[in-house]
């Protein structure tokens, strides 16, 4: 019997014959692609390691979101200023009383943390050294399905290990560990390890398209990140503010089922609202209107139909202003006037 070995180039050029010939040049492409990627990128990432974390911190993170340290341990983060500003995930050095920050060129440097916000799980850290290289934010409203989105980070502590992969989709929300949702977030296969959080996500360019935030444990090739929009907007706040300031109305709500009746006798298009459990009268907030039992279906002009949707209403151009609720109370619709205070 005459055994015959087929290369892999061999069935390329037999079964595939010229198309063989036209795909070559397109995966040269794409490896080149990620290699420029690495080159660009590598030097603005950088490892964390944190300790002092307090015992059973990391419980507190939603099952969706692996906790990367217990009593220490390490994360990823990106520079975005020459004068050593750093993005990181909330996550990775919320309780941590020493932050450690390794780079590419082999420097570590212990790093201050500047603020951060667990409603976004984003985090911002600064460093005092020479020499740093900052990555670019790309605008995340350009992102499209299928696009290249690759991340660079630590997993497991290996550094600077690179994936690739594609955007998968957009749109997702995710819930935080402050039980708010984290709205525009993205969906890549890029694989993603206990690790690689805080790290950048980037598109062909190597700018920053998300940070990379969790994965869904029994899942394959299901990550997320937070949005570079999202992710610069709340770094900026937490630069000159040191946090992201929330509005706050003094009141415990929940999800309400509207009956078909009610909805057409005011002509309402959102099958819940929120019914108001409780009105805490704390001085913080102007609630004084608001009734227990009322049904908050408008914040503004705008429905309300969920309590995540007050939440991401309550921004911090509310506080202190006086805004219009719609509510519904004795079944018929009410306009009344509330002042939001700040979160704290």
């Amino acid at each position: 019997m005459h055994t015959q070995f087929v290369t892999f180039s061999d069935a390329i050029s037999q079964a595939g014959g010229e198309a063989g010939g036209q795909d070559a040049p397109l995966l040269d492409a794409y490896s080149n692609t990620v290699v420029n990627v690495a080159r660009k990128v590598s030097a603005s990432v950088v490892q964390i390691k944190v300790s002092g974390r307090p015992s059973g911190n990391s419980q507190s993170a939603p099952p969706t979101r692996r906790p990367d340290n217990k009593d220490g341990g390490t994360g990823s983060g990106f520079i975005i200023s020459t004068d050593g500003y750093i993005i990181t995930n909330n996550h990775v050095v919320a309780g941590a009383t020493k932050i450690e920050v390794a780079l590419s060129d082999g420097r570590e440097f212990d790093a201050t943390l500047i603020g951060r916000d667990p409603s976004t799980d984003i985090a911002v850290i600064k460093l005092y050294a020479d020499g740093l290289k900052a990555i670019r934010f790309a605008d995340s409203k350009q992102v499209q399905v299928g696009q290249i989105a690759i991340a660079i980070g630590n997993p497991y502590g290996f550094q600077y290990s690179l994936t690739a992969g594609v955007v998968s989709a957009l749109g997702r929300t995710l819930r935080s560990e402050s039980g708010r949702l984290i709205d525009d977030v993205i969906q890549t296969d890029a694989a993603l390890n206990p690790g690689n959080s805080g790290g950048p996500l980037v598109n062909s360019n190597g700018d920053v398209i998300g940070v990379n935030t969790a994965v869904i444990l029994p899942a394959q090739g299901i990550c997320f990140a937070v949005s570079s929009n999202v992710a610069a907007l709340v770094a900026g706040k937490l630069i000159i503010d040191g946090r992201v300031r929330r509005g706050y109305l003094g009141i415990a709500g929940q999800l309400i089922n509207l009956t078909e009746r009610i909805k057409q006798y005011n002509q309402l298009t959102a099958r819940t609202g929120v019914m108001v459990a409780s009105v805490e009268a704390d001085g913080v907030a102007g609630n004084e209107e608001l009734h227990q039992g009322d049904i908050i279906v408008g914040f503004n002009g705008q429905a309300v139909a969920t309590v995540d949707d007050l939440h991401r209403l309550l921004t911090d151009d509310t506080i202190g202003r006086r805004v219009q609720l719609t509510v519904l109370r004795d079944n018929r619709q009410k306009g009344i006037m509330v002042i939001p205070g700040e979160l704290k």
